[in-house]
């Protein structure tokens, strides 16, 4: 099977069909029919390994009863395939009945369905595509080992898929903060908004490395846990985890900072690790923030995600979060309450800078990596500025950011010292005591880039990079009216 060949060919069949626009329903469309082929495939195994195993699907529901083409002239096709498609499929996926105890392998099937669409309106271009999955064969390492690929394909594409940004961490990213944390056959690891999964992907292809035995492979079955809100990400990144052979995926399609009120944690509630990048940009209601102490009700949606892992974060545990510059200087009310009580109750050992663009061309935002434990007080904390590769001017789709460069900082990691940038007279690694970072009332804008490079942006980045702009000069601001106040002893306003 040609890598090559099979994405065009998909491409091209769902292009003809005028029920299908644009990238988002495209990949929807796709994902749900590999969900079922793949699901088809497990089936085999655990019916081959589990002799009182009983599949939930009914029998017309099942991929070899329906999808696969004997080339008998006998196959659904057309309206008929529609029709089948339509009302008795979709139907009774999202109408399947199960027990409460019933397995994750079974109650994300249901799930994922209840929020699917099926999008084609040409049955014969529908048969054609059916087709063309059916051509891969999961019996054979080599064409598994390409599938992989192509799912990788596919999650990269959703980049371009309107605002689908929101959930697809680089690659490079996720292996980079895997490695640093380090997660250990055991542990389980959880990502609150876990979008396709890139981190719960990087963590399992970081564990398999390890595994020995049978007992090794139970733990890495249950390493994972994972939360997504919308449903097309909740899907891939199911779909992503079956491909990883975890026959019971932990992700549950739902909004992490609604599901309570983040004080009724249990310690059996909590995880060894947890890793992620979420959403930012976004506003909160009140019923959402209401699930937080007062001190702690920010607006901004990341903000919130970093109050979260505080509460679910076990003793001991570790933590990396990708989170945007706005939260480094901010300095309202809810930022500085979060970081003070991060850097009082929480050991924040290191913050590695990243480039601007990093996450570009779909945002200008600069983000950074904040990596912590629960091992007590902070005392000191490492920044470490990840300047852009002498050989890149910026990242972007055809550069793209690549694990080989951490190489600098993975190295100082494990022999960390001050590095003074002689050029701009900055510094390109630094330590700081809590007692400074205190003293700057949690300004932790640090080893910071020196220049921004001018480039031209669409009117889109233009905005995002401006209101990130305005907030840094607010916080400026809002920083320097406080010492005003403070040395008059006045309150202004």
């Amino acid at each position: 099977m040609s890598l090559g060949a099979f994405v065009k060919n998909i491409q091209n069949i769902m292009r003809g069909d005028s029920g299908v626009n644009g990238d988002a329903q495209r990949i929807e469309q796709l994902t749900w029919l590999l969900f079922l082929k793949i699901y088809a495939k497990k089936e085999e195994d655990w019916e081959l390994f589990d002799e009182n195993y009983k599949s939930i699907l009914p029998e017309e529901c099942k991929w070899e009863n329906w999808a696969v083409d004997d080339a008998d002239g006998k196959s659904l096709t057309g309206d008929d395939l529609l029709e089948f498609v339509n009302e008795k499929l979709f139907k009774q996926l999202k109408e399947i009945k199960l027990p409460e105890n019933a397995p994750m392998k079974h109650k994300i099937l249901r799930d994922v369905f209840v929020s699917t669409n099926q999008y084609m309106k040409d049955g014969v271009l529908l048969r054609q595509l059916i087709n063309e999955i059916n051509k891969i064969d999961f019996d054979n390492i080599k064409e598994l080992h390409a599938f992989g690929e192509i799912y990788e394909t596919i999650l990269k594409s959703l980049q371009s898929a309107g605002n689908a940004g929101e959930f697809y961490t680089p690659r490079a990213v996720t292996d980079f903060i895997v490695e640093m944390v380090n997660p250990k056959l055991g542990e389980t690891v959880a990502d609150f908004a876990c979008g396709t999964g890139g981190f719960l992907t990087s963590t399992l292809n970081h564990l398999e490395k390890n595994m020995k035995n049978t007992e090794d492979r139970t733990q890495y079955n249950n390493a994972i846990y994972g939360i997504e809100k919308k449903p097309l990400p909740h899907l891939l990144c199911v779909t992503n985890m079956l491909v990883h052979d975890i026959d019971n995926p932990a992700i549950y399609n739902a909004n992490s900072l609604e599901k309570r009120n983040v004080r009724e944690y249990k310690d059996n509630e909590k995880f060894e690790v947890i890793l992620m990048n979420p959403p930012y940009g976004g506003a909160e209601g009140d019923a959402i923030k209401n699930n937080f102490p007062v001190d702690l009700r920010s607006s901004e949606t990341a903000d919130l995600f970093i109050s979260l892992i505080m509460y679910r974060l076990k003793e001991n545990g570790r933590a990396a979060v990708i989170i945007p510059d706005g939260f480094l200087f901010g300095l309202d009310n809810a930022k500085v309450a979060i970081k003070k009580k991060l850097f009082s109750e929480f050991n924040v050992h290191t913050i590695v800078r990243l480039p601007a663009s990093v996450f570009a061309p779909y945002t200008p935002i600069t983000t950074n990596i904040i990596f912590f434990d629960n091992t007590g007080t902070t005392r000191e904390t490492y920044f470490y500025r990840l300047d852009m590769p002498e050989e890149y001017k910026h990242f972007s789709k055809t550069k793209p950011m690549k694990l080989e460069h951490f190489a600098d900082c993975i190295k100082w990691w494990n022999d960390r010292c001050d590095i003074q940038d002689e050029d701009t007279d900055t510094y390109k690694a630094k330590v700081y005591t809590l007692e400074e970072i205190v003293n700057r009332n949690y300004d932790i804008d640090l080893c910071g880039y020196p220049t921004v490079e001018e480039e031209v942006l669409s009117p889109e980045e233009t905005i995002l990079e401006y209101k990130e702009k305005r907030a840094t000069l607010n916080a400026k601001i809002d920083k320097k009216l406080q010492e005003i106040e403070n040395i008059l002893g006045v309150k202004l306003c």
